[in-house]
């Protein structure tokens, strides 16, 4: 039996399906519902619990309302590659001037435009972008796919197995709970870096990954047999987003004889990897995507975009990192959350495709919803480089050139037009870290030293440790395997070449891989309690690295390949030596990651490194041999060669010329196809797990991987409305930048913690824990271990660090969780109070769900990550900003009052935008800004979520 399953075999057997699950939509009882939002601000629609099936099955009935311009597409030699619908024969000249990325938009909206889901008027907003995406316009998306990852596809397929059991409960069809869109699944498995420096690294970190996950394992190999149109990729292929750029990525699809634009939503915010590729795709939560796989338009703000011009070319022996962290840093500052980011000029002649998807991945970190490279000649060289055949790309080129979504640079260019507008010379990108504790802090690499240094004497926060100067320079004696060693401030104890923002990339690979053949030749040697590791982001990596005979001087450095997927970035360090951290902790000490991901958030690396550094896969080596972050490479050499000579940088970094001769010599077609060729055939392990031909899931209680979350408990027909928040108290108070990190569980169970607790009142031994990620099917262990982030600084504990709160009633200084479970007792609502950027950082659903777990009604922030906004209104959590220049110290708020939050107690007087009035029973009243930005999220909120929406629609639909 074939084990990964093509996504589009069944489209045949599945019409009935498809007809009952089309019927989720956007609200329709009104018809005000599809006006625009500045309409609908002063005339909402009303929602209701029923859904017109009449109009629904008209719909189905009636063709699209663009018919008229579906066009074949010609083949050079004759017949045709199939129909699309053609831009041009719209003949309207603003189509010239939209952003490429707007295009693909529109083209999605005209394709699925059945006035229905999709109207006319939904298209002429998006045609007419140039003057609404200034408006806060509302327009449906439907993208061509949906991207699971791993440790956010187990809780998207528990909420389909839990619809399931709820369909049936309600005596309606549990089948029509079928994903009626292709879904990629990549079982993604976040190898924990247990046997690092060791030959056989890959295949003991797999053992072991197997041994702790063959629950999760096995339950979506059974979620692959269960639900329709889903292919799943096995365990050990690759990170999720490596994957998608190399394989799964369509560009173009031919569905059936219709070619359209590939776009796709993914459940992790790195899946902007993939607009490197020219196709739109950005990360959602997996509660919003599970609602994109059922078959609801995904409702968003048509978008402004920021056009980026790149020009020049990247000086020698400047890496592609380089450049990311300084355009991180450029987005940062010109802010562009909630935006597309287009990048364009002459410059990109200069980067490759790897480059591009290198700036794309890193979207989340600069804000932006995604930054989009169109399509042009080099993206048509990696396709072919990658394994394409000819007649694919043959056909993405034809109905891209004809659609008007491909860049030529050999024709002239035509003006675009950008809601605002940013230029780099790629000359003026010089070498360059990022840190200690966020991506966008960058340090040009001559600075370090002193950039240290600085950190070491500032006060704690972003840039500071605030270490006092007689403690500077202490030094902790430790023995590592029985020899005498040292550890002090800034000493690297974790030097990781991992996440797929630079492992997708050859010339940064092999880059480092010069950087250790010439230091080996010098006789350099890194100290044996750093943590080595090097996790490509597919065995494509590996493959190449052998064919340029280069891996042989990484491993001898300690860089052996220790598994394909996300490990150092996401947590997955694994222990340093215990003597090792017991030195640093006894003493304080400041240690230092050096990594090439991007994420470096605080306590996100590992528990022992309080400064976290973003670098390219070369300086990691580099820093590596070092030793220290306390370092000038400029005037200080980073060792001493076996001759006793001075070794510096300079000795050992290769020119851009060498590396691009390695990579042109050993980066080859046949990689890719002999990788993904094994990749459809599973492997042994994957293969072993025991098959279940049942449709519904068989839910095991005593399980703590697997567990039935209590989401559609007491469920019933009619939508709840929403729910008064009314003295509620304060669970935390933030300042800025609280992150999903510090929010949602991530990375190792420390052992004091409630999940700790729980798993040993069930008899699971510590070494068993795990990882929260690899239980994130449990939401037992997962509302626990919500905001149980050891770095996390809420201001009830006046200075107090760590993942406790008060109980304002007693004043007992709780766990988050033991304090929220005896609110939540005493029938006693929550709110957090935030400061700026709430929810930036990875897309994490269950920084959405365990505050709804916990009882949390309400989040009051000065601004919040998009993802995450959207994710708090999909949970029926209400997001509320403090008008512009306020926040809780302006407003003399402590975070000890109890709040009533003044919402109408019906849906249709709620605005998407509108000001109400909170209260505290200090007699304290201010204003805040509701932010359900959509119409359709004000109706997530009134069914108390998107999946109850889903369901109620489905069922009445059937009926």
């Amino acid at each position: 039996m074939t084990i990964v399953k093509s996504a589009f075999s069944r489209q045949s057997s599945r019409l009935s399906s498809l007809f009952a699950a089309s019927a989720i939509a956007r609200p329709c009882s009104s018809p005000s519902a599809n006006l625009d939002s500045s309409a609908a601000s002063s005339s909402p629609p009303s929602y209701s619990s029923t859904f017109s099936f009449r109009r629904f099955a008209s719909s189905m009935a009636a063709r699209n309302s663009y018919d008229s311009i579906l066009t074949s597409l010609s083949k050079p030699g004759g017949g045709e590659f199939g129909k699309y619908y053609s831009l041009p024969s719209l003949n309207d000249q603003r189509i010239d001037r939209l952003p490429y990325s707007i295009r693909i938009l529109l083209e999605s909206a005209i394709r699925n435009c059945d006035e229905f889901q999709v109207t006319g008027k939904d298209v002429e907003k998006i045609l007419d972008w140039e003057n609404t995406a200034t408006k806060q316009v509302e327009i449906p998306f439907k993208p061509a796919r949906v991207l699971l990852q791993d440790f956010t596809g187990v809780p998207a397929v528990v909420d389909l197995a839990c619809m399931r059991d709820a369909m049936n409960k309600l005596k309606s069809d549990p089948k029509k709970i079928n994903p009626l869109v292709p879904v990629d699944l990549v079982i993604d498995h976040s190898v924990q870096v247990d046997v690092a420096r060791s030959e056989n690294a890959v295949q003991a970190n797999m053992e072991l990954e197997f041994q702790r996950n063959k629950e999760r394992f096995g339950f979506l190999k059974w979620g692959s047999n269960a639900f329709q149109n889903m292919l799943v990729v096995p365990p050990g292929s690759g990170i999720v987003h490596q994957v998608n750029l190399e394989y799964l990525a369509r560009v173009v699809f031919n569905n059936n004889g219709l070619l359209y634009p590939d776009s796709v939503v993914g459940t992790d915010s790195h899946t902007t990897m993939v607009d490197g590729l020219g196709v739109a795709g950005w990360g959602v939560g997996g509660i919003e995507a599970e609602a994109a796989m059922l078959g609801q338009p995904m409702s968003m703000v048509l978008p402004g975009v920021v056009g980026f011009k790149l020009a020049g070319k990247l000086q020698n022996g400047v890496t592609a990192t380089d450049l990311v962290l300084t355009v991180t840093q450029i987005l940062r500052k010109h802010g562009v959350v909630g935006k597309f980011v287009e990048f364009y000029g002459e410059g990109l002649r200069e980067l490759s495709l790897a480059d591009r998807a290198t700036i794309a991945n890193m979207s989340p970190e600069y804000g932006a919803t995604m930054g989009f490279f169109p399509v042009d000649s080099a993206t048509l060289d990696y396709l072919k480089l990658t394994g394409r055949s000819d007649d694919t790309v043959a056909m993405i080129e034809s109905y891209l050139r004809a659609n008007k979504m491909f860049v030529d640079y050999n024709e002239p260019q035509a003006e675009r037009v950008y809601s605002s507008y940013l230029e780099l010379n790629l000359e003026e990108v010089e070498p360059c870290l990022s840190g200690p504790k966020r991506p966008h802090d960058r340090v040009p690499l001559k600075e370090m030293k002193s950039d240290w240094l600085s950190c070491l004497d500032n006060k704690v926060g972003f840039k500071g440790f605030a270490v006092p100067k007689e403690s500077q320079s202490k030094v902790a004696d430790f023995s590592f395997q029985g020899t005498p060693a040292q550890v002090k401030h800034g000493d690297v104890v974790i030097a990781a070449i991992t996440s797929c923002t630079n492992t997708s990339n050859p010339s940064v690979m092999l880059g480092a891989a010069l950087v250790a053949k010439k230091a080996c030749e010098f006789g350099l040697e890194v100290k044996p309690w750093i943590k080595t590791s090097l996790a490509p982001g597919s065995g494509v990596a590996k493959q190449y690295l052998e064919k340029s005979d280069l891996q042989k001087y990484l491993n001898q450095l300690g860089f052996n390949i220790v598994g394909y997927g996300c490990t150092t970035c996401i947590g997955n360090s694994g222990d340093l030596d215990e003597a090792l951290s017991a030195a640093i902790s006894e003493n304080d000490i400041v240690a230092a990651a050096v990594l090439s991901g991007n994420r470096n958030f605080e306590g996100r690396v590992n528990p022992y490194t309080r400064a976290n550094y973003l670098a390219s896969p070369p300086l990691v080596v580099a820093y590596a041999l070092a030793g220290t972050v306390n370092i000038d490479f400029e005037k200080e050499p980073i060792g001493i060669s076996k001759d006793g000579k001075e070794v510096y940088l300079r000795d050992i970094w290769p020119s851009s010329e060498e590396v691009a001769n390695v990579v042109k010599s050993s980066v080859l077609p046949d990689m890719f196809i002999s990788t993904y060729e094994a990749i459809t055939k599973g492997n042994s392990m994957w293969n072993q797990l025991s098959d279940s031909s049942s449709t519904l899931y068989s839910w095991d209680s005593q399980s703590t991987y697997i567990h039935e979350p209590p989401y559609f408990k007491d469920m019933t027909m009619s939508p709840p409305g929403p729910k008064p928040v009314k003295d509620a108290y304060c669970l935390l108070n933030f300042g800025d930048s609280i992150t999903t990190d510090h929010i949602s569980p991530a990375g190792s169970i420390h052992k004091d913690s409630p999940a700790a607790k729980y798993l040993l009142d069930r008899g699971v031994n510590r070494k068993e824990f795990n990882s929260y990620g690899s239980r994130r099917g449990n939401d037992e262990i997962m509302a626990r271990g919500t905001f149980a982030n050891i770095r996390l600084v809420n201001k009830l504990l006046q200075g107090e660090v760590g993942p406790k709160t008060v109980h304002i009633p007693s004043g007992e200084k709780l766990s988050v969780f033991d304090a929220a479970t005896r609110y939540k007792s005493d029938g006693q609502g929550t709110i957090i109070l935030a400061g700026a950027e709430y929810g930036s950082g990875s897309s994490r659903d269950w920084a959405a769900k365990g505050p709804m777990l916990l009882g949390v009604k309400a989040v009051i922030a000065k601004s919040f990550e998009r993802i995450h906004r959207s994710n708090l209104a999909g949970m029926g959590i209400i997001p509320l900003c403090f008008k512009a220049g306020e926040d809780a110290e302006t407003l003399g708020l402590t975070g000890h009052e109890r709040f009533t939050i003044n919402l109408p107690s019906n849906v249709s007087d709620i605005k998407p935008g509108q000001y109400i009035t909170v209260t505290t029973d200090t007699g304290k009243s201010f204003e805040c800004i509701v932010r359900f930005d959509t119409e359709v999220e004000l109706a997530y909120y009134n069914h108390g979520g998107i999946l109850p929406y889903v369901i109620r629609n489905l069922i009445s639909a059937n009926h």
